[in-house]
């Protein structure tokens, strides 16, 4: 296992967590989410990574008119960036800790099945889209994605030609992909993003990242991220074992203690962390080229 000589930066724009009342950065509008994007590429992103928001609460959405505003409006730019749409939302299960069945889905609760998670991706055919692998106890809620709705997700976006990133949040998550492509759901190369640090998944430590690596297909493509602080150190981890790197609002809204990022200054900080450790980074084209997706 070597460094990684030629980089691909991931941006998460936005996300769906609740930190649009923690900074004032993070984009809402599919108008500020794409300016965001094309910020982003300009200080070095080959990917941005897109999820949408309720323009009136800010809350996560589904809704594909928005991601459909929010695609055209990069692409109207003239932007040479690659288009990852999040498939993720749709997973979403609270429940009453004491009576889960009597009480049933609480308020919050979001949850479709694997295909009903894909209209976006149907009718947009970004360049990437992403398939959460496995279900997760999700900070305090259940994010609920079990093997046959994965199985469905995968067959569906495969049969429509777009590249899943696979969303690995744990080991038995890498374990499951794994078997998705042996099924022959997965095509090559298959794109992995390893999510650390989100309780309660894989922990961001250098050797449970090591661990995750070494569980990976061979010849597969990969990116890591880790949340908050630890970033732009996950930046450098992952470089040095070969992989890609993801930075943006979505996991860390902190340039530095007590200063709120934009996007942008995040990506650009990526940038000088593969530089300053003797990598380049990888341009949109050779960002397309690596990971086997459409011209």
């Amino acid at each position: 296992m070597s460094m990684n000589d030629s980089v691909i930066i991931t941006c998460a724009l936005t996300g769906a967590g609740d930190t649009t009342r923690r900074s004032p950065h993070v984009p809402v509008s599919p108008e500020q989410i794409a300016r965001s994007a094309v910020e982003a590429a300009d200080a070095g992103a080959a990917i941005v990574h897109i999820h949408v928001r309720d323009p009136e609460t800010g809350a996560p959405s589904r809704d594909p008119k928005l991601y459909a505003e929010t695609v055209d409006r990069i692409k109207q730019t003239g932007t040479d960036v690659v288009i990852n749409l999040t498939a993720g939302m749709g997973g979403d299960l609270v429940l009453d800790a004491d009576e889960p069945l009597e009480k049933g889905a609480l308020p919050g609760t979001d949850l479709v099945g694997g295909l009903a998670r894909l209209p976006h991706v149907e009718d947009l055919l970004p360049d990437i889209c992403t398939l959460d692998c496995g279900s997760l106890n999700f900070g305090d809620n259940l994010y609920i994605s079990t093997p046959e709705m994965l199985r469905k997700g995968a067959r569906r976006i495969q049969e429509l030609g777009v590249r899943p990133e696979l969303e690995i949040f744990d080991t038995g998550q890498l374990w499951f992909a794994k078997q998705l492509y042996a099924e022959g759901l997965l095509d090559d190369p298959s794109v992995f993003q390893l999510c650390m640090g989100i309780p309660w998944g894989a922990p961001a430590e250098p050797e449970v990242l090591q661990s995750m690596v070494n569980m990976l297909p061979t010849g597969a493509q990969w990116a890591s991220f880790a949340l908050g602080r630890m970033q732009m150190p996950w930046v450098a981890q992952s470089i040095l074992l070969g992989g890609n790197v993801r930075v943006g609002l979505e996991d860390n809204l902190y340039l530095s203690r007590g200063v709120k990022a934009t996007n942008a200054q995040l990506t650009e900080r990526a940038v000088t962390i593969t530089e300053s450790i003797g990598a380049s980074v990888a341009t949109p084209a050779e960002a397309r080229e690596r990971l086997g997706l459409r011209r």
